[in-house]
């Protein structure tokens, strides 16, 4: 791969960037280079959302697809070949400064009308400070380009699930969410994503790659590499066994922002369309390691509708955009929330060296904190799931000090096969307890054979005592962790009871009784 500059649609225009450094991030790049000072860095590790831009990618039928990310990590050459929208693109949409042809599209001549969102952000006295503002502009932005012009409008629970990722610590949301429901009320007016879908049409798909000479290191030291089919990524992968595999840089962002490390050369899993698919197949659900956390989820929630608020409370929205379930399951966090899901769902894993392939079962994966049983120059290539694990009744619970984009102190996906009136098969498998997820063996066994009633559901909770020696960190205590670990099986107990199970809305404090 010829290294070369790093093309996207900005402004109106398509930009060029030589030079970069492979983990120079979008924001950096804005706000110091582009001088486009609205998009704010608070958090620099994607939690706060003040820094929330729109990335447009291709897709099929030349269209783009609009989704929020966090500028703060990302990197810069993951935008090659996409469109980046800001706040300031937000100020100007529809106006002459976004087409090209104007002789400065960054400062232009007359002021432009605030759109749709701004002014109801305005109406509805939705700022306080402002510092967090921009971002809350940019998520309510994208969700106003999938329902503006159409007769549909988002509720308020949805609305309030598209800003899950913006934090903000003066206004409240009780404003914000009028704005969001208000936005509608104006004439249309949209980003302008045609010009940016005929701009990138232009610009030929091949493989990419950048680099950029260290501080200090004489020479090209830092490479960035984006192949584009998957028997490329194997030969490179396989050709580099200790360069970095990126995929939506959520973790390995944090690794430069926070703990100043130097990534060396980087293998980029973002342009792979193969390693993006999602399919059903000889009898499982194929998602491929590069699929989005977002896609992802979806796909196994259509199929297990009980793990809808699991998905919902992954992160955030611009998180679950850019990270991918297999970088999850990869990273091997004890307190990632996929891989109980997928251990309770019997998922193997499909790894890759080269031209040959191998599979395991996730639950053998892990190997201790963040030690797994990949070989050098090998990957996860897809999750693949049982379709008939889904038949069996199948509960999430994240347990957590803030209900939306927080880090589980607990997780666990327990799922129950019944024959009759006893349990058939049992997995209990729980995040947040030990130095990998793992299922709960020996609750299984208490469980497994009995009758699915109260005083199995005790031996059970009380058998989680053998299966865990938790920690105690600053998320819970130890004792705390075995507590809910063990209510949480009583819940599953009262969802899933052969008589007079509850209902959801009699398990959710949101809910609320109607007339």
């Amino acid at each position: 791969m010829t290294s070369r500059a790093i093309r996207f649609f900005h402004r109106g225009r398509m930009v060029e960037v030589s030079g970069a450094a492979p983990t120079r991030t979008v924001l950096q790049w804005l706000r110091e280079d582009a001088h486009c000072t609205g998009t704010k860095e608070g958090c620099a590790e994607g939690d706060c959302g003040a820094c929330t831009v729109i990335v447009g990618e291709p897709a099929r039928g030349g269209k783009l697809t609009l989704q929020t990310v966090n500028a703060c990590i990302r990197f810069l050459p993951t935008l090659h070949g996409k469109a980046l929208f800001t706040v300031e693109d937000v100020g100007a949409a529809g106006d002459a400064a976004l087409h090209p042809g104007r002789p400065d599209p960054l400062h232009p001549v007359h002021p432009d009308p605030l759109h749709p969102v701004q002014q109801a952000m305005v109406d509805c006295h939705a700022s306080q400070c402002g510092f967090c503002t921009p971002g809350f502009v940019m998520s309510l932005t994208a969700c106003y380009e999938r329902y503006a012009g159409t007769k549909k409008r988002p509720t308020r629970q949805q609305l309030a699930d598209e800003i899950a990722g913006n934090l903000c610590r003066c206004t409240g949301y009780r404003p914000i969410l009028d704005a969001g429901q208000r936005m509608f009320d104006a004439p249309v007016k949209r980003l302008p994503v045609e010009a940016a879908a005929a701009a990138l049409r232009e610009l030929p798909r091949s493989a990419f790659s950048t680099s950029a000479p260290s501080a200090g290191t004489p020479g090209p030291s830092e490479r960035f590499f984006a192949p584009r089919t998957l028997k490329a990524f194997a030969r490179l992968r396989a050709a580099h066994p200790d360069a970095r595999l990126l995929a939506g840089a959520t973790d390995i962002g944090l690794w430069v922002n926070k703990q100043l490390r130097e990534l060396g050369d980087i293998v980029y899993i973002g342009e792979v369309a193969e390693l993006k698919r999602i399919a059903v197949h000889d009898g499982v659900l194929s998602i491929g390691a590069g699929a989005s956390l977002e896609d992802a989820w979806a796909a196994l929630a259509k199929r297990a509708p009980s793990l809808t608020e699991a998905w919902l409370r992954f992160a955030s929205p611009p998180i679950r955009h850019m990270g991918t379930m297999g970088g999850n399951v990869a990273n091997g966090s004890p307190i990632g929330d996929s891989a109980p899901v997928l251990i309770a769902l019997d998922a193997q894993l499909l790894l890759r060296r080269g031209e040959r392939t191998r599979r395991l079962a996730l639950a053998e994966f892990y190997v201790d904190y963040l030690v797994n049983r990949l070989e050098p120059g090998e990957f996860v290539q897809a999750i693949e799931v049982p379709l008939s694990a889904f038949d069996a009744s199948l509960r999430a619970y994240k347990i957590s000090k803030r209900f939306d984009s927080d880090i589980s102190a607990v997780f666990a996906a327990l799922r129950i096969r019944l024959d009759g009136e006893r349990v058939a098969d049992a997995r209990f498998v729980f995040g947040g307890m030990a130095a990998i997820v793992k299922r709960a063996s020996a609750a299984e066994q208490a469980a497994i054979g009995q009758r699915w009633d109260e005083a199995t559901v005790q031996r059970a909770a009380q058998a989680l005592a053998t299966d865990f020696k938790p920690l105690t960190d600053l998320r819970a205590s130890a004792s705390y962790r075995l507590a809910v670990a063990g209510a949480l099986l009583q819940r599953h107990w009262l969802e899933t009871r052969l008589h007079d199970a509850l209902p959801a809305h009699a398990l959710s404090v949101w809910a609320r009784e109607t007339a």
